[in-house]
């Protein structure tokens, strides 16, 4: 019964941050792998950054410099802080978990959360 609820989003111009949270419950971010995605209507869904049990990053090419993944083990809690946003950063946030030890952009996820909203203009 895993369930993942983000917050954060919201609208915002260009060059500004945003802190996009992630708390998970029947999941323990210490033990697997988590990671952030984007969507736009009409595309296909964009993996941004996953981070592992042990706190190995990994970023796409788009967001690398400018975005960062976290987590705090004790709250149970994963972020992507972002910054120098562009109008191209515009899309539906999600954050999704994998509980099977490989962690990365290229592996599959198994729960995911109904996303935040990123609008920049």
């Amino acid at each position: 019964h895993v369930q993942l609820v983000e917050s954060g989003g919201g609208s915002v111009q260009a060059g500004g941050s945003l802190r996009l949270s992630c708390a998970a419950s029947g999941y323990t971010y210490s033990r697997y792998c988590v990671g952030w995605f984007r969507q736009v209507p009409g595309k296909e869904r964009e993996g941004l950054a996953t981070i592992d049990s042990r706190g190995i990053t990994a970023y796409a090419d788009s967001v690398k410099g400018r975005f960062t993944i976290s987590k705090d083990n004790a709250k149970n809690t994963l972020y992507l802080q972002m910054s120098s946003l562009k109008p191209e950063d515009t899309a539906m946030y999600y954050c999704a978990a994998r509980t099977r030890g490989m962690c990365g952009l290229s592996y599959e996820f198994d729960y995911w959360g109904q996303g935040t909203q990123v609008t920049v203009s």
